[in-house]
């Protein structure tokens, strides 16, 4: 409690004066901690328990990683990940090895190259950074290192150099048995199986698990199911000798392609983010001001260092991936910090005897202040690149939504959904409109529309708005992966609600209808055809005769869409084929409809427009 009081207390003023939550969080925790009101006198054991905060934001980032986006996203995953984490550990590494033995040096180096995903991913979705592409290229090196730890892990035993668990007399023993004691082959054998058994569970068993639980109706289980395999999962781990956040991860990874993936999101996040806020205030009680303040030049220095050296090779990696300066600028500020993965993997160092404890301590305090640095490292960032956010990350509440009598939500209403709307409002519907950008809402209030703020991916907001009564929802937001989120839990909580929605492009398409939404419309199909209409009417087409042409090709195209999108999954060259044959199909009706005796109609569709 005095935890989240000292949260409620400082997260507001700290937002307020434009420093971010998690800012806000390290400062509660220095307040309560040992040095402060020593409100808090045993950090250690509140961090045990708060990095389940850590596990349970690694499930969820799992649950994004599709394999299809995984595959996608290869090359800055694999390319700037790779190259940040070996770069950044070989010159640690190298540095080190001056003072350590080189195993030590080594352990130092690849904890190090580590960076905050609890931290930098709340900023990012704060500031609504996350779709940017700066924001993309963090998120992919961000995955890589996450990935990576799993490696790292089983390497450094490897590596061991003093007495085990050497460095504080503590041995973590797991909650229900200890392998530790078996020969080791067996200890491999129980730790491959424990892997297999979350591969086989998110694959073949989740899914009738969570089907018989959705069809209870009740929410309230489907949470604790949510919490349950979590917990399970980290149980697991722990009873193998393995981190419960990377089994955490791999669950989430395996459950990505789940129809829950949405459901377990949306019912996980609040409990992520209160243990998250938790976890960051235990970082901001764990910093030791007695050994900063007596070794304060040397923890000082290695944290400049790590901060500088970092920023540096970031910078490299950057410009050796062409990316913009500016965007270049944030990528190397953003993950210039040592990460929560450092007080695991450094506690797992001491624990099996590759780190003394002297060595452990200062390197863990560096890493607590450059985490306590990196949101003041945005916000610097921000002022220095003239892109402050001016109160985007501020969340307002809800509107209140009159749905009565209302027959369609329609959800977004940016570019193409302020058209949309005003058609609909035009023929008689009047529409439950939502968006979910404050200025946005306001902007369109002043010019009369009846706009509500509000996420629509949230299904209570969706309840609110008449989901239960109205015909249908029409999608007109932009980002593919939101409204993959809003049609998969639509269809779960209001299956009679009929589904229209605009895709970007035919891969957007494909992707909605593997969901089952078969009226879609491409963003700019429409507009396209309508100025390949007025340029043939320039080049001398009769107005009829165009808009015959061009109501051909719209018929041929939209009968073309299923037909390529069954061959889409195929081999490359197959629905390169089709789609030439359409192309080539389509070309020869609106030949054939050109050579035929139409003329008559033609001069008198142009003598009756209105535009003649």
């Amino acid at each position: 409690s005095t935890r989240l009081t000292a949260a409620a207390i400082a997260v507001p003023i700290a937002k307020k004066l434009g420093l971010g939550s998690v800012l806000g969080y390290l400062l509660a925790g220095i307040v309560i901690g040992p040095y402060g009101l020593t409100l808090i006198d045993h950090v250690e054991d509140v961090m045990h328990f708060t990095e389940f905060g850590v596990v349970m934001m690694l499930f969820l980032v799992g649950l994004e990683l599709k394999p299809s986006l995984l595959w996608q996203m290869r090359t800055p995953i694999l390319g700037m990940g790779g190259a940040q984490v070996l770069g950044t550990s070989v010159v640690i590494f190298a540095i080190a090895a001056m003072f350590l033995p080189w195993q030590q040096g080594l352990t130092v180096g690849l904890t190090l190259s580590l960076s905050s995903t609890a931290i930098i991913l709340q900023t990012l979705r704060e500031k609504g950074l996350m779709n940017t592409g700066g924001g993309r290229s963090v998120f992919s090196v961000l995955l890589f290192q996450d990935i990576a730890v799993i490696p790292m892990l089983a390497l450094l035993p490897l590596l061991a150099t003093v007495s085990a668990h050497g460095g504080d007399g503590h041995h973590h023993e797991s909650p229900l048995l200890d392998i530790s004691a078996l020969p080791g082959y067996v200890q491999a054998i129980v730790t491959l199986l424990a892997i297999i058994s979350i591969l086989l569970f998110g694959k073949y068993a989740s899914r009738p698990v969570f089907r018989g639980i959705a069809k209870s109706g009740v929410r309230e289980v489907f949470v604790g199911a949510a919490l349950a395999l979590v917990v399970g999962i980290s149980l697991l781990m722990m009873v193998v000798g393995l981190s419960p956040a990377l089994g955490a991860f791999l669950a989430g990874v395996v459950l990505a392609d789940s129809e829950y993936r949405h459901e377990l999101e949306s019912n996980l996040e609040p409990f992520k983010g209160l243990l998250l806020g938790i976890f960051f205030i235990s970082i901001g009680a764990s910093l030791n001001f007695a050994l900063i303040g007596a070794e304060w030049p040397l923890i000082l220095g290695i944290t400049a260092g790590l901060i500088v050296l970092k920023w540096g090779i970031l910078q490299a990696v950057g410009f050796g991936f062409k990316m913009p300066g500016r965007e270049r600028g944030f990528f190397a500020m953003a993950l210039a910090q040592g990460g929560e993965f450092a007080f695991v993997l450094f506690q797992f160092s001491k624990t099996n005897g590759i780190l003394p404890n002297e060595t452990v301590d200062p390197l863990i305090s560096a890493v607590a202040i450059s985490m306590f640095l990196a949101p003041l490292m945005f916000l610097a960032y921000d002022r220095i690149a003239g892109q402050a956010t001016d109160g985007q990350g501020q969340e307002r509440p809800s509107d209140e939504i009159d749905a009565n009598g209302r027959k369609v939500i329609l959800a977004g209403f940016g570019r193409m959904g302020t058209d949309l709307g005003r058609f609909l409002i035009s023929a008689g519907i009047r529409p439950v409109i939502l968006d979910h950008d404050p200025a946005n809402v306001d902007v369109l209030r002043k010019f009369g529309f009846e706009v509500y703020y509000g996420d629509v991916t949230r299904m209570d907001l969706l309840e609110t708005a008449g989901a239960e009564e109205a015909e249908a929802l029409v999608v007109a937001i932009r980002d593919l992966e939101r409204v993959q989120k809003l049609v998969a839990s639509t269809q779960k909580h209001f299956p009679k609600l009929k589904i229209a929605s605009v895709a970007a492009d035919r891969s957007s398409a494909y992707s909605l209808m593997d969901l089952g939404v078969r009226t879609i419309r491409l963003e700019t199909f429409g507009s396209a055809l309508d100025l390949g209409q007025d340029t043939l009417e320039l080049l001398g087409f009769e107005p009829y005769e165009a808009h015959r042409l061009k109501a051909i090709f719209r018929k041929q195209d939209e009968k073309m869409l299923p037909e390529l999108y069954a061959l889409h999954r195929s081999d490359e060259a197959s629905y390169i084929s089709m789609y030439q044959k359409h192309n080539d199909e389509i070309e020869e009706l609106m030949n054939l409809d050109r050579k035929s005796d139409t003329a008559a109609v033609d001069q008198a569709w142009s003598a009756n427009s209105p535009e003649k």
